[in-house]
């Protein structure tokens, strides 16, 4: 891997709201999916989530879908940058579940 971005290591809240944004979802719904997604283990927090969201579009990982005249809630999807950002930083996380494999259960 050669790009700058593969080096990022990115937090759990924005890597479950990378997965998250594989369908097209307002805030309240990222942070129902990713509490569904962890069975209730991370509970986003409306701060956290929003800062998030704020960082990804700046980076061009998210974008904003246009708003809808009837609803106030604006919905965020993955651009493909951000789905090479997920997909890397899984590869990350594989190899740190193989590696602590090979130590822990040797």
């Amino acid at each position: 891997m050669t790009n700058t971005e593969d080096n990022i290591v990115l937090t759990e809240a924005v890597f479950y709201t990378l997965l998250a944004l594989h369908t097209p979802l307002h805030g309240y719904g990222i942070m129902q999916e990713t509490k569904r997604m962890t069975d209730g283990r991370l509970v986003l927090s409306a701060g956290t989530l929003y800062g998030a969201i704020s960082s990804m579009l700046e980076k061009g990982w998210i974008k904003a879908l246009p708003e809808e005249e009837e609803s106030r809630r604006k919905e965020y999807v993955i651009t493909e940058q951000g789905r090479n950002i997920a997909r890397t930083e899984l590869i990350r996380l594989q190899e740190l579940v193989n590696n602590g494999n090979k130590i822990i259960n040797n």
